[in-house]
């Protein structure tokens, strides 16, 4: 069975921000399904399996990947708080 997967965020560096869809390709050819490309923020966003993120961090132009985390908070009427 593969990895399970993960959400990421992966940052583009300035260079490649003209070639941002290129950069997605790549990402999707090193196993990340593709959600958004964000192009003014230079940020691409999907998952991927969790072990796939030293593949995605060696795509060029990609200048980081960053899992995204899940935050649930309580209801308000839940005696924790």
């Amino acid at each position: 069975m593969g990895s399970p997967l993960s959400r990421f965020s992966v940052t583009v560096d300035d260079g490649h921000l003209a070639e941002l869809d290129s950069v997605a390709s790549a990402l999707r050819d090193s196993g990340m399904e593709v959600e958004r490309v964000l192009g003014a923020l230079g940020v691409i966003t999907g998952q991927a399996p969790a072990d796939a993120r030293p593949s995605l961090l060696a795509v060029p132009g990609v200048t980081s990947v960053d899992e995204q985390l899940r935050v649930s908070l309580p209801p308000p009427d839940s005696p924790v708080q």
